[in-house]
């Protein structure tokens, strides 16, 4: 602890985001960055806490107190080791994390909490742009090979993990790009995919081999690869959407918020689409259905493609302002959370439930809403009430952005006939072991739609037991 008393001279300072009227123009990253000097000082305003709840709060179980001192005293590079130890891709967490670690921070209940994200972000960037990071393939193989199938955050941590160890590793993935969710279903102004790229040169180089367009479970058989392979570890995410099954969901004009996120995401890489399969919101007026991160992601989209006016609607009520006495510190708080593009321009609304889409000629123009009220019974559970009053929202884009529910079934669970839970996510024992032999499962598609932190964490946690499963 450099500063002991610099968390009470020092304010909390954020980079902040580039002005609205200049990024809504484009899909460039809409965060900015401090300078080194303003970085420091916001390291050093950590109080290398007895207990560290940041810490105890962060799924892979980043030190932060640790490299939060090493940045004040301008040590970048050891800085970065300790925090290599813990995450794979912290340039990746540092962007896109909601910060677990920043909401349990002692700080916190000042409302001061240190910037662990920006500050973590702020390492690994100044550990690539001075040669920190480089190559660094194991010096033995073991002869054993490993098959990852899906390349999101789950997967690669996955794979980066066993190749460290010396086996070999393929990732399998179904789509034409590398990266899962983390490349096709996050904006770029969120997360500049040359990231992700310059990440995968480096795990390629370490001999990790990838393979795209490989849909594993219909056009190769898993049967197949378990022939060829030691081990296999299924990280494909719960790929299934939440869907809104009420009359006139067949219109046209109605879209899963992925549709719509992925193809323009492919079109800033550069592919070309087909006319007659464009989704675009310019000139219309858009509904989101759904109040979390995908549907403030749909936001961000329509607005830079011109959206007339856009909609965000939410079935639950609206979370209080700054303090949940339901979710007191050092929880994960639920609070009313504004996103750099709900800034750029949306309208807003809680407990309202969608009770049918109207259309005309086959394509929506609305959708009805029903105000609903919720009740907390004896045992603390939420149960909703239907008011009865309803009216139409106009619309003729709807986005669909109610989260997802579990992993494909068709395809590898079934082929293999793996156990799967009462949600439908696939049966792990405590080493994430599936109920075939050789087969282990990570990230989504074991515990359901979750954090990509978390999905960082399964992976490495499954490494680990594939590890041991190959040395036994």
């Amino acid at each position: 602890m450099g500063n002991p008393k610099a968390f009470l001279t020092i304010d909390r300072k954020e980079a902040g985001y580039r002005p609205v009227n200049e990024r809504i123009y484009d899909y460039g990253e809409v965060e900015q960055t401090l300078n080194i000097e303003d970085r420091k000082l916001q390291a050093s305003r950590c109080m290398d806490c007895g207990v560290p709840f940041c810490h105890w709060a962060c799924p892979l179980g980043n030190k932060q107190p640790e490299w939060q001192d090493l940045v004040f005293k301008g040590n970048w590079k050891e800085a970065y080791k300790v925090l290599n130890e813990t995450c794979d891709f912290p340039e990746f967490t540092g962007r896109i994390c909601p910060a677990l670690c920043e909401k349990s921070c002692v700080l916190k209940m000042s409302g001061q909490a240190v910037t662990c994200r920006e500050n973590e972000v702020a390492i690994v960037e100044r550990a690539f742009a001075e040669g920190y990071i480089t190559a660094n393939p194991p010096a033995v193989r073991t002869g054993k090979k490993v098959a990852v199938i899906g390349s999101g955050p789950a997967g690669l941590a996955a794979a980066n993990q066993l190749n460290k160890k010396g086996h070999t590793v393929t990732v399998f993935e179904k789509d034409e790009y590398i990266g899962g969710l983390l490349r096709l279903g996050i904006p770029d102004f969120k997360l500049n995919k040359k990231i992700i790229d310059r990440r995968l040169k480096l795990l390629e180089e370490e001999g990790i081999e990838f393979k795209t367009s490989v849909n594993v479970g219909k056009e190769v058989k898993m049967k197949e690869l378990l022939k060829e392979y030691d081990a296999v570890c299924i990280t494909i995410g719960a790929g299934v959407p939440r869907d809104a099954n009420v009359e006139g969901r067949g219109l046209k004009g109605i879209y899963f918020a992925l549709d719509l996120l992925k193809q323009q995401n492919r079109i800033n890489a550069g592919q070309k689409i087909p006319a007659d399969e464009l989704i675009s919101a310019k000139g219309k007026h858009v509904l989101v259905i759904g109040g979390g991160d995908t549907g403030s992601d749909c936001v961000g989209t329509s607005v830079r493609q011109g959206a007339e006016k856009i909609t965000q609607i939410e079935i639950m009520p609206k979370p209080p302002v700054e303090y949940n006495p339901d979710t007191p510190w050092p929880l994960y708080p639920n609070v009313l959370k504004t996103s750099s593009s709900h800034e750029e321009g949306c309208d807003r609304f809680w407990n309202l439930n969608t009770t049918k889409f109207i259309g005309e000629d086959g394509r929506v123009t609305g959708v009805e809403v029903e105000e609903v009220e919720w009740e907390k019974s004896e045992d603390g559970r939420m149960n909703l009430k239907n008011t009865g009053n309803k009216r139409v929202i106009k619309a003729d884009l709807v986005l669909l952005a109610m989260g997802f529910v579990y992993p494909e079934q068709e395809g590898i669970v079934e082929e293999l006939k793996l156990t799967v839970d009462g949600r439908k996510n696939i049966a792990t024992d405590d080493c994430q072991k599936c109920s075939l032999d050789k087969v282990f499962a990570a990230g989504d598609a074991a515990s359901g739609a979750s954090l990509v932190v978390r999905a960082m964490a399964s992976g490495r946690n499954a490494a680990k037991s594939i590890d041991r499963y190959l040395n036994k």
